[in-house]
């Protein structure tokens, strides 16, 4: 922002129409209302205000607040007053109200943004509140400064109040006019400053005191003392505290066009640092003047051209395992806007969190329960019973508190013979995953760490319920399933989640069809399942305002394995999917991605005892491999319709990172109980590029009593 467009009216002594610091910024229309010719000025006053407004960036002297703002010069001192003015101050000039308002009616007709009156003394005319009226009601920001009569002992003045004729004009001009004082380098009202008083609401606070520099001749003025010094000479004053505030209204009406001069005092004053007493008081009035903050956007923001709520701290998307770093340094550019229609470019990728790493040693090894098993051959039974505590799950059964404390059930799974081809399974707590692999009699190989590619649907998650049904015809097994339960997000998305460890989890179903044939020693499987989200895209989420509020994804498994010799099995497994998120919100129908998991191991049974087996695995767990979101975005703003205009942005959602897992395990039995020994290498674990490798080792003993 630098002013470029916006005209500050100055009404006051004239400028240095010379001055290099105005060059090329001087409106037509400036001229010397109070007599005839040019604005050309004979005292500092006019052009030291214009100085503080809007000296120009040119690498030399001062700097203005808005630097590239055009100046509408108005003298309008009684000719002859300010002949012998040989200060900064007015304490020679004087004005008349009548020339005043014709500046005032000047600026009106030339249309400028904000007139400043670093002026004061008696109260205004009636001719001059009139023309500062008409002024507001044309939409422009009036700017008075408030006196400095704060250290005067004259009667008939109150320093706590500002002077006469400021107080008028704010009656005149209401919500379009700011008062202004002055304060020093450290906060403190300035001495010579007249203080809020009964006006607090209309007042604002600036620097005023010691504002550099006075110049000469349009340069800056240096003066070399007897012992070789050189200094420049500063001014103080209310006057030189209230340009500041125009240049600032200046920034705002350049930045945001479509902002009204009542507006534009409305977000200066609400935007004010606090000082002094708490609220607006009765020394320093709103506050002192912060352009920061009356830039920033206030109240709440939106998507522009649309009602979604956008907040600078809300999270815009947290990325599932499958989608490992893809959101790391994502950028989305958007526009957003606040309660006054003012348009922010905002990056919503800068929001975004990748996925956290699952940890599958903790996982692997921090198993609470025992498995309990039973039947025959047309029904078998199996029970995983946990431990008794405040946070056992038994509370989902509602059983009473002593059927829990006697029963304790955490999962469970019955398959069932219901006719010589037919089987079928139900499960509480297991995925359906595992009913088809024990309704088809797959030789699944037990590994803690390396997951098994089928069924991998890419992020974490719990099953509720699960059923599965298989019919043999002839040598083909065609078995349907379905499974419905809670995917758990990538990452903690919730404040009260950072405390208590507990992650968000929205719904899921998911329903396959497999058909499965062996061939000798060879066992085959292909499937394909059909999964539903609710309220995430392949387990990850994303921001209320974007509207990715669900997805379907289709996988297509395959699966085989094969003895080559006694005690050994050579298996694998591969899943391909293409995920379709609901268009929704800003979620364009050209929304899809393709995701890929496989699995590799060789396992050996008999190897120290005859029931004991080793293996190794490798494996890539699921990971997006290509596509992402298509989202129809707000890209820029027309402030002359204040309408959004939208165009496609894509967020790809396939990691860098690329997960690798190679695992090699031992299950046998030993000690009077059962053991599992593990070692494992991960490469960039959960597909994060810059994770660090995982590696480790785990042994796990148990022993049913």
């Amino acid at each position: 922002m630098t002013g470029q467009g916006s005209t500050i009216a100055i009404i006051d002594t004239g400028i240095d129409t010379d001055s290099p610091e105005f060059a090329g910024r001087l409106h037509v229309d400036s001229r010397y209302v109070a007599g005839s010719g040019s604005a050309e000025a004979v005292d500092d006053h006019g052009t030291n205000v214009a100085l503080v407004a809007a000296a120009a960036r040119d690498n030399t002297g001062v700097v203005g607040i808005a630097f590239d703002a055009t100046i509408l010069a108005l003298r309008a001192d009684e000719p002859g007053s300010c002949n012998t003015q040989t200060d900064e101050d007015l304490d020679g000039c004087l004005f008349n109200d009548n020339d005043i308002a014709a500046g005032v009616d000047q600026a009106i007709a030339s249309g400028a943004t904000v007139i400043n009156l670093s002026l004061g003394g008696s109260a205004p005319t009636r001719t001059l509140r009139d023309a500062i009226a008409r002024a507001a009601a044309a939409g422009l920001v009036i700017v008075v400064a408030a006196g400095n009569d704060g250290d005067s002992t004259e009667d008939g003045i109150d320093p706590d109040q500002p002077d006469p004729f400021a107080s008028g004009l704010l009656a005149a001009g209401g919500a379009n006019v700011i008062i202004v004082g002055s304060i020093d380098d450290a906060n403190g009202i300035s001495d010579f400053s007249n203080r809020a008083g009964s006006f607090a609401a209309s007042y604002l606070s600036a620097r005023g005191e010691r504002i550099c520099c006075v110049y000469e001749d349009g340069e800056l003025q240096i003066t070399t003392n007897e012992d070789g010094e050189r200094f420049v000479t500063l001014f103080s004053g209310t006057s030189f505290a209230a340009p500041q505030v125009a240049g600032a209204a200046a920034l705002l009406a350049q930045a945001f066009p479509n902002l009204t001069g009542d507006e534009i005092v409305e977000i200066l004053l609400d935007s004010a640092r606090d000082v002094g007493a708490a609220g607006a008081d009765s020394t320093f009035g709103r506050g002192v003047l912060d352009i920061a903050r009356a830039v920033a956007p206030s109240g709440t923001t939106t998507l522009a051209g649309t009602r979604s709520v956008v907040a600078a701290t809300d999270t815009s998307g947290t990325a599932s395992t499958a989608m490992g770093d893809a959101l790391a340094n994502a950028t989305l550019a958007t526009v957003i806007t606040d309660k006054y229609d003012r348009a922010y470019s905002y990056d919503l990728g800068r929001r975004f969190q990748q996925a956290a790493a699952q940890q599958k040693l903790r996982g692997a090894v921090e198993t609470s329960g025992r498995r309990v098993r039973g039947g025959n051959e047309a029904v078998s039974l199996a029970f995983t019973v946990g431990d008794v505590g405040p946070n056992a799950p038994t509370a989902q059964l509602r059983l009473s508190p002593v059927q829990a404390e006697q029963a304790r059930v955490l999962a469970a799974r019955i398959a069932l013979k219901i006719a010589p081809d037919t089987q079928a399974a139900f499960g509480f707590s297991e995925s359906a995953q595992g009913l088809v692999g024990q309704l088809q009699g797959q030789d699944r190989p037990a590994f803690l760490i390396a997951g098994n590619a089928a069924g991998d649907s890419g992020f974490a998650k719990s099953s509720d319920a699960s059923v599965a049904i298989r019919h043999t015809v002839g040598p083909w097994g065609l078995t349907a399933s379905g499974e419905s339960g809670d995917a758990y997000l990538g990452n903690f998305s919730r404040v009260r989640a950072l405390g208590t460890g507990e992650q968000d989890n929205r719904p899921f179903r998911s329903f396959s069809v497999t058909a499965d044939r062996t061939f000798g020693d060879l066992q085959t499987a292909m499937g394909l399942t059909w999964m539903q989200e609710t309220g995430t895209v392949l387990g990850g989420t994303f921001h209320n305002s974007i509207g990715a509020s669900g997805a379907n994804s289709l996988f297509l498994d395959a699966r085989a394995g094969f003895a080559p010799a006694k005690n050994w099995h050579i298996g694998g497994a591969v899943r391909g999917g293409v995920t379709k998120p609901q268009a929704s919100g800003l979620v364009s129908d050209g929304s899809d991605f393709q995701s890929m998991a496989w699995s590799i191991d060789v396992t050996r049974r008999g190897v120290f005892a005859p029931s004991d087996s080793i293996g190794l695995r490798l494996s890539q767990p699921l990971r997006v491999e290509s596509g992402g979101l298509l989202l129809n975005l707000p890209v820029a703003y027309d402030y002359t319709t204040e309408s959004a205009i939208f165009g496609d942005r894509f967020l790809s959602l396939a990691p860098t990172g690329r997960e690798l897992m190679g695992e090699l395990a031992w299950n046998g039995r030993m000690f009077g109980g059962f053991m599992s020994a593990s070692a494992f290498y991960r490469r960039q674990p959960g597909h994060i590029s810059v994770s660090p490798d995982d590696a480790g080792v785990a042994v796990k003993w148990g022993r049913n009593f």
